[in-house]
């Protein structure tokens, strides 16, 4: 059966994408020459659009989501898919802020005079071509439409065919803020298609797209990263931590500890481990496990922190004691401590000092986010210097680390790479740098 939810009569996959390849190519040098204004209003009209589409794109959603649970997936997924009045209204808003952000593209920096009379500096400019591979979230089309439009980049945007739909629907809107300021549609396409050879193309496009952002779950990004012949920019797993150490002020290590946990159990900037200093374990573990356990978090324990809890729960039976249901209290074997959950499921771990901590988050997390809690200037210090993530925080949720807490605007994306872009990918992240040269007639002896 073909995956085709539109099938075009001898449709050339290869063809119909080299195509779509060679117009984004054209448009994104017709970018380069768009003014500020120019992209601002056109995204500015996008998320007029969007708003006076509501009824139709969520008519388009409904759909999807039909398709969804007919098709099997589970209620994670299809919350993940469904869109609400008010979260399309937050997409039109996502837009309109990426539009009153800073241009990035022109800007000239590090001029310097050299002794030959020259000025050097360096010029942020677009990318290129970007292009996203995404599955369920139909907002990405939007967010990533606006970041890639106002850091002069074209893109090319394949959906998963669950959202089909939903992003046909978004991407019109879009296209009709591109035509209300005279810019290339080009500049914004959706590939028509949910054959999954449409894929298969994309990864092989060098020379046509520039870089490739896959939003997903792990097989996508590792099958994309493993495939590709364009360089990508993504992260694979979200194994956060927060370490409480024994200098944390408790009421902070408990709130944070809560909500880096429980706020949010899907996103990858979600807590999967806690780790605690044992100085300080009894005093905080307890009233977080009551409120994980008040909450049905299932903790998935370490030899010591398992005594503890068991020692303060008293009854074990179910339904009995402090933690309400003594069945949420596992015993964590080596695979938890490699965990990415993205469920009501946390792993803990006691550990003898900020050494350890680091030393266990160096071992087994993913570069992601981690987090520590402390009074103590130095530990934080050698936290930030010495924890080899993307994003490093001192007594703040994990759930911070995302590019519009972060400051800039909606976020294409999500990097642990360290080469070019890392942590949240805004629209700095979407441009590179080149070298300009100021003369007046100079010439090299």
């Amino acid at each position: 059966m073909s995956n085709n939810l539109f099938p075009v009569k001898n449709l050339n996959i290869a063809d119909m994408m080299r195509d779509v390849g060679v117009r984004a190519k054209a448009s994104a040098h017709v970018l380069t020459r768009a003014s500020t204004t120019q992209k601002n209003a056109a995204l500015i009209a996008a998320a007029d659009a969007i708003l006076a589409a509501i009824p139709k794109i969520l008519s388009a959603n409904a759909i999807d989501t039909a398709r969804a649970k007919v098709g099997g997936f589970d209620q994670a997924f299809i919350d993940r898919l469904t869109l609400t009045e008010k979260s399309i209204s937050a997409m039109a808003g996502g837009v309109r802020e990426v539009a009153s952000l800073a241009d990035p593209i022109g800007e000239i920096t590090e001029l310097k005079f050299r002794p030959s009379g020259i000025q050097v500096g360096k010029m942020r400019v677009p990318l290129g071509v970007v292009g996203m591979i995404y599955e369920s979230r139909p907002n990405v089309t939007a967010d990533a439409a606006a970041l890639c439009l106002k850091s002069g980049n074209a893109c090319i945007l394949r959906g998963g065919s669950e959202a089909f739909e939903s992003n046909r629907a978004i991407h019109e809107c879009v296209t009709a803020g591109l035509r209300s300021t005279n810019l290339s549609t080009d500049c914004v396409q959706l590939v028509g298609t949910t054959d999954r050879a449409a894929v298969t193309e994309m990864l092989n496009m060098r020379g046509t797209i520039d870089v490739l952002i896959p939003r997903g779950g792990k097989s996508l990004t590792a099958k994309i990263a493993n495939e590709a012949k364009v360089p990508v920019i993504k992260h694979l797993d979200g194994v956060c931590h927060v370490y409480i150490d024994s200098a944390a002020d408790v009421q902070k290590a408990i709130a944070i500890a809560d909500n880096a946990k429980t706020q949010r159990y899907a996103p990858c900037n979600t807590m999967e481990t806690l780790l605690i200093a044992r100085s300080i374990a009894k005093e905080t573990l307890i009233p977080i496990a009551k409120i994980y356990a008040a909450k049905q978090v299932e903790m998935r324990c370490c030899p010591e922190s398992r005594a503890l809890l068991d020692s303060a729960d008293g009854d074990r039976r179910p339904g009995a004691g402090d933690f309400a249901d003594y069945a949420l209290l596992t015993d964590a074997s080596i695979d938890d401590w490699f965990a990415e959950y993205s469920a009501p499921i946390v792993a803990i771990k006691i550990v003898t000092d900020l050494d350890e901590a680091m030393a266990h988050i160096a071992r087994y997390g993913s570069a992601h986010t981690d987090a520590i809690v402390t009074e103590n200037y130095s530990h934080a210090m050698r936290f930030l210097r010495e924890v080899d993530s993307a994003s490093v925080m001192i007594n703040a949720s994990t759930r911070f680390a995302d590019g519009f807490e972060f400051g800039l605007g909606a976020e294409i994306g999500i990097s642990t790479d360290k080469l070019h872009a890392r942590g949240p990918v805004g629209l700095e992240g979407l441009t590179s740098q080149k070298w300009v040269v100021f003369g007046d007639g100079q010439i090299r002896t």
